[in-house]
């Protein structure tokens, strides 16, 4: 009888060695998420982003000049090749602080910012902002300066004017978009150079600081 007893228990003893033998293996543990597995190369970190360029001059453009803004500065390039007499008459009135304090005094969505009254530093008057030509400087440009090389397009800068272009003075306007419908009608000064995300956020009543000649270089 204990000569079989030891049998069973011998037998029990094998088949439980047996199953441990054939039990299936536990998983090996992942990597935790949001981590590269082992072996894999880390994810490239993201180039910097290049700086702006320095705003330059084209081919054949003249003196620059910088206006200070409560939203910011731009500059504005002149063509003197092609408008003498009207930048000679912007300049002397840069010169003599002329712009300094001025607002913005219209703006039409998407077609033009437009400064250059002095009645704009006094805001009781804004009922008549733009609309006073003769409250300008005080002497037109006296001539029409049209050109087929320097269009109205993104960023041109041009002698606003009561009704004939000769008659204009102080007041001038950036435009927004392409407006070839100007071509011929108001004389381009300059364009803008720099800063033209300065000119799209003007409004309204926003104050001119300064406007400046920039240094030649």
């Amino acid at each position: 009888m204990r000569h079989l007893m030891v049998v069973l228990v011998a037998l029990t003893l094998s088949s439980t060695a047996a199953q441990a033998q054939t039990a299936t293996p536990a998983p090996k543990p992942t990597a935790p998420r949001g981590t590269a597995p082992r072996g894999a190369a880390p994810k490239a970190a993201a180039a910097p982003t290049p700086a702006a360029p320095a705003a330059r001059k084209s081919p054949g453009a003249g003196p620059v000049f910088v206006v200070e803004t409560v939203k910011g500065t731009f500059e504005v390039e002149t063509y003197p090749n092609e408008a003498p007499k009207t930048v000679d008459h912007v300049l002397a009135l840069i010169k003599r602080n002329f712009y300094n304090g001025h607002r913005i005094h219209r703006i039409v969505p998407g077609q033009l910012v437009q400064f250059g009254d002095p009645q704009t530093r006094d805001m009781t008057k804004q009922a008549s902002w733009g609309r006073g030509f003769d409250a300008g400087s005080g002497k037109s440009v006296g001539v029409a300066e049209f050109s087929k090389k320097r269009l109205h397009k993104v960023g041109s800068v041009s002698m606003a004017h009561p009704g004939d272009a000769r008659a204009a003075d102080s007041q001038m306007f950036i435009s927004l978009s392409a407006q070839p419908k100007w071509n011929g009608q108001y004389a381009v000064l300059g364009q803008v150079i720099s800063g033209m995300d300065v000119v799209r956020k003007l409004a309204v009543t926003d104050r001119i600081v300064r406007v400046t000649l920039k240094p030649e270089s």
